[in-house]
């Protein structure tokens, strides 16, 4: 074996069918010209200087970067793209030796720089082509080498030809190759390089054939994204939502400037049979060249090892090696031991984090905890969802439920990021301010909670009055996931509450074009719309929603805008409709008794309704006692059920002076004081609402607002509206 000194031809080193020529700056293999960083080409150099030996990572990272400000990181990066390169497998190399936590030996054979190049080793492994070949293309590939390249590699290959068209063919080669990668430094030149040990973890794609296999699919990839999250050292670009499956078409290169990042990682999913297979792959977005590739074919019940093993290969490739990380990944991807009681997690979660049916996400939470009961992540589902349902459907009950489970979820894990997210968000639902920040606080230690987090402080703060601070964590939150539709939503909510209608209707509108098919987010949308005065535009938006998945505040709020139009029978109709999907909300009862008011005949079953109305409202303001809306709509029902008018006066005046949601609040008031024939006060609860925002003709044909100056009378029977507003 020719040393290095000893080559008749110095900078040029060739072994097996690598060729590297070190004034050209190029490697190539089989004749091919493969893109090296100049870094990674570096630490090559300084391996094949001294085969045989054992060269130290400080040494390495002393000669190449100069050891400052960088991590050991780099270096595990640069081997891997030599790996790539070189078509070394590192589990069996033929070139690259690695000693962990020591350095790296080159243990290939040089050969005399005359000498033609060693056919291929068979034994070598898969490549790229043969692991992902049953993938759909996730990623667009890196450009293919010119044909002429291509076809002079084959001449060489089939006959030895004399010495001096060898050295004719290896110039031009050279040349060839030397153009390429003056074109590709240009190219890098003119880009900012993103963080050395940075990854996006990209959907992953169902390729089983079966729709419904979809949220396994995502789920693995949110798993994934959680746990390299965790990692020190490592900069993990913000979740991508599922709608964005058409970034996996788009050039590597791009999609890593856009999202600032070193490497994609990508995987496709396949349940069949009673077999999973996993293709994943590690991308280098400099070059678009893939780092390694693995295609994992096994039994379901390996899908912890599975994703332990994928996250391993990432960290190793992008961070080194990290005492007690592998481990750290194991517990993480790992959250039970029961496959079924994992799929069923994932499709709660799903559910839960789409905005679809959150009593859907709980039965699925359920269905985890039956097979493994102390599931702590699965509890703490149930908590956020029950949370959700409280707030979005105003139902006491769910609270109750929620606040169970979440007791139950800290009491298996007390230093879960998923429990202490769902006990602040128990807290603020019952306005626990200082309760709620300490435990997001705790949260905050978990990198893969911090969005929730972020947006929960928001809240928090907003509901403190301090809108300053909440925009600052809306704002920390959309820097982790600028493209999350349910922060839009939040925003958006928070300004319907602010009473600014205009940015509300943006933030949901948003929301809908990062989300387009989310029927919740068009149901919210509508509403915006409703009470903004913009009918057309909230009955297209709702009538989205329904077209998509009925919800009950889509069907309730397109039965007020029937009722609004006249169609009495219509509104109750669409009322009835929703109660059957969700009879937990007091405003739906509200709504069906002022349909039914409209209704010759129909004032037994109008009472009716607003008893129950006035049931679920009052059970709701134990909990809530302070939700300026739910006081104002309690008086309105209970004018209608006759109750005593010193409690009626009292509910306007205390849902008068908390000041919050100040259309719909003198709205109700405005009509419960013309059923008391306080016109007077009245008239100053509609300039209130006109005031702070109340569409016209909310106002105008309103029946239960007859008879005040500047309102016209209507002849018919119907009275008062309320609108279910966005959660």
């Amino acid at each position: 074996m020719a040393t290095a000194d000893e080559s008749p031809d110095p900078g040029h080193y060739r072994f097996g069918d690598i060729v590297v020529d070190e004034a050209a700056h190029t490697l190539l293999r089989d004749g091919v010209a493969q893109p090296v960083e100049p870094k990674a080409f570096a630490v090559l150099l300084a391996l094949l200087r001294r085969p045989g030996e054992l060269v130290a990572r400080d040494d390495l990272l002393d000669q190449v970067w100069g050891h400052r400000h960088v991590t050991p990181g780099v270096l595990t990066r640069a081997i891997a793209q030599l790996r790539a390169a070189l078509d070394d497998d590192p589990q069996h190399p033929r070139y690259i030796q690695t000693r962990h936590a020591l350095g790296y030996r080159f243990v290939g054979a040089l050969l005399d720089a005359r000498d033609h190049a060693k056919p291929p080793d068979p034994a070598a492994g898969p490549t790229m082509a043969a692991s992902m070949q049953d993938a759909v293309p996730l990623i667009a590939p890196a450009p293919s080498p010119p044909s002429d390249v291509a076809e002079h590699a084959h001449d060489a290959r089939s006959q030895r030809p004399p010495a001096w068209r060898l050295r004719h063919w290896v110039i031009a080669s050279t040349l060839v190759a030397a153009i390429v990668s003056m074109t590709w430094w240009q190219t890098r030149q003119a880009v900012p390089r993103a963080a050395e040990a940075s990854v996006a973890v990209l959907p992953f794609a169902n390729l089983g054939g079966i729709g419904d296999d979809d949220y396994f699919a995502q789920g693995l990839a949110l798993e994934m994204h959680d746990a390299l999250a965790s990692v020190p050292g490592l900069k993990v670009a913000a979740q991508l939502s599922p709608e964005a499956v058409s970034i996996r078409d788009q050039d590597p290169k791009s999609v890593g400037r856009r999202l600032g990042v070193a490497t994609l990682l990508d995987a496709s999913v396949r349940r069949e049979g009673g077999r999973m297979r996993i293709n994943a792959r590690l991308t280098d977005t400099a070059t678009g060249f893939t780092l390694w590739s693995r295609r994992y074919d096994r039994e379901p019940e390996d899908v912890f090892a599975i994703q332990s093993e994928i996250a391993d290969e990432v960290v190793r490739s992008l961070v080194g090696v990290i005492s007690g990380q592998r481990e750290a990944l194991e517990k993480r991807l790992a959250p039970t031991r029961s496959v079924m009681a994992f799929d069923a997690y994932l499709h709660g979660l799903q559910s839960f984090l789409h905005g679809l049916d959150a009593g859907d996400a709980v039965r699925y939470f359920d269905q985890a905890l039956a097979q493994d009961a102390n599931f702590a992540r699965a509890q703490a589902g149930i908590c956020r969802a029950e949370v959700a349902m409280f707030l979005d459907r105003n139902d006491a009950e769910a609270y109750d439920r929620a606040d169970a489970a979440c007791a139950r979820a800290l009491e298996m894990d007390p230093l879960l990021g998923e429990a202490m997210v769902a006990q602040a968000e128990l807290h603020l639902a019952r306005g626990e301010h200082a309760e709620a920040i300490e435990y997001y606080s705790k949260a905050e230690a978990d990198p893969a909670r911090r969005v929730a987090v972020y947006v929960g402080l928001a809240n928090t703060h907003a509901q403190m009055g301090r809108r300053e601070k909440a925009r600052e964590y809306f704002d920390r939150a959309l820097s982790l996931r600028p493209d999350d539709p349910r922060i839009h939503s939040q925003i958006g909510y928070r300004n319907y509450l602010d009473g600014d209608f205009p940015a509300a209707i943006a933030s949901y509108r948003k929301a809908v074009e990062l989300q387009p098919d989310n029927a919740p987010m068009w149901s919210y949308l509508g509403a915006i719309y409703l009470v903004s005065g913009r009918a057309d535009e909230a009955s297209r938006a709702l009538s989205r929603s329904i077209e998509i998945s009925p919800t009950y505040s889509a069907l309730t709020n397109l039965g007020e805008i029937r009722y609004f139009e006249g169609d009495y029978v219509a509104a109750a109709r669409l009322h009835r409709d929703a109660l059957k999907l969700d009879a937990s909300d007091y405003l739906v009862w509200g709504n069906l008794g002022q349909a039914l008011l409209a209704l010759p005949d129909a004032r037994v079953q109008a009472r009716e309704a607003f008893r129950q109305a006035e049931r679920l409202s009052s059970r709701y303001l134990e909990l809530k006692p302070e939700d300026a809306k739910a006081l104002a709509a309690l008086g309105w029902y209970r004018v209608n059920l006759g109750r005593a008018v010193e409690e009626v006066h009292e509910l306007v005046r205390r849902s008068t002076e908390l000041g919050s949601e100040p259309s719909e609040v003198a709205l109700f008031n405005a009509q419960t004081l013309v059923a008391l024939g306080e016109l007077v006060a009245a008239r100053a609860q509609v300039e209130n609402a006109l005031a702070a925002g109340m569409a016209g003709y909310r106002i105008h044909g309103n029946p239960a607002l007859s008879g005040i100056d500047g309102v016209p009378p209507r002849t018919d029977a119907a009275e008062g509206d309320t609108v279910r507003s966005p959660p």
